[in-house]
């Protein structure tokens, strides 16, 4: 009978918009690298399903876009007897190679820090420390993050997502060039209030095609003949310069 009751209770404190959900789509499927790759963009669209009115509070849609993880360690150097040497250093474990969060308005105003922490929706939240053997190893994954801010790796896009009668939204996700080869993990997330209701998960693969896969399998699978190709390239365009230059010359 308690366990009956507990249930009970815990079915009426649900949210009342539970019923609210997400419907997607997205304008690429997958992203192919080439040699004249120069960077892309994602157009992120949906609408939201109501099987009743849609509630009281105020709504929220989130668009989070994450490269691979890579471990990275961040150092700080110092000037001692002239030269610049490596002093202090921190290992970043988890560090996306990408990662890009747009909202419909001010993340203070659609996202709660409990919700942030819980599901790490924002950047701090995705870049996290270990080992760290200083006192100021935030400062580290500060800088880890204002380096990658200022490469487009890093976007904080807050009002990027238009939002139209409540219902349908949309926003545009710039991926630079030098994008790392991957899953690209996409999610929506949609808040009352600053609370998390629904979240909608899926993948997007990038991946080297034509000569740049070649050129990839060949340096991972076949090091030496890489080695020698290159080397030939490289003696042929010195020649070939050096035969430029002695026809001008004459």
């Amino acid at each position: 009978m308690l366990l009956r009751l507990l249930a009970l209770l815990a079915f009426i404190a649900l949210p009342a918009h539970a019923d609210e959900e997400i419907v997607l789509g997205l304008s690429q499927d997958e992203i192919d690298i080439t040699a004249t790759f120069v960077g892309s963009e994602i157009l992120v669209f949906g609408a939201i399903k109501r099987d009743s009115p849609a509630p009281d509070g105020q709504l929220g849609v989130i668009v989070t876009v994450a490269g691979p993880d890579t471990p990275v360690t961040v150092r700080r150097k110092e000037r001692r007897f002239g030269i610049w040497v490596n002093v202090d250093d921190v290992e970043i474990a988890a560090a996306p190679s990408f990662y890009a969060v747009a909202s419909s308005a001010d993340l203070s105003r659609v996202l709660r820090p409990s919700e942030d922490l819980i599901q790490q929706i924002t950047i701090p939240q995705v870049v996290r420390e270990v080992g760290a053997n200083v006192l100021d190893s935030q400062s580290f994954a500060r800088a880890l993050m204002r380096i990658r801010a200022g490469n487009e790796q890093y976007q904080r896009l807050e009002g990027a997502v238009s939002l139209s009668r409540d219902t349908l939204f949309e926003t545009r996700i710039k991926l630079p060039a030098n994008l790392t080869e991957g899953f690209y993990v996409a999610r929506i997330f949609l808040t009352r209030d600053g609370n998390v209701v629904d979240e909608y998960v899926t993948t997007i693969p990038v991946k080297k095609v034509g000569l740049e896969r070649w050129l990839y399998n060949l340096a991972h699978e076949n090091a030496f003949l890489y080695g020698l190709m290159s080397l030939a390239i490289a003696i042929a365009a010195g020649w070939g310069a050096s035969a430029v230059f002695t026809l001008f010359r004459r």
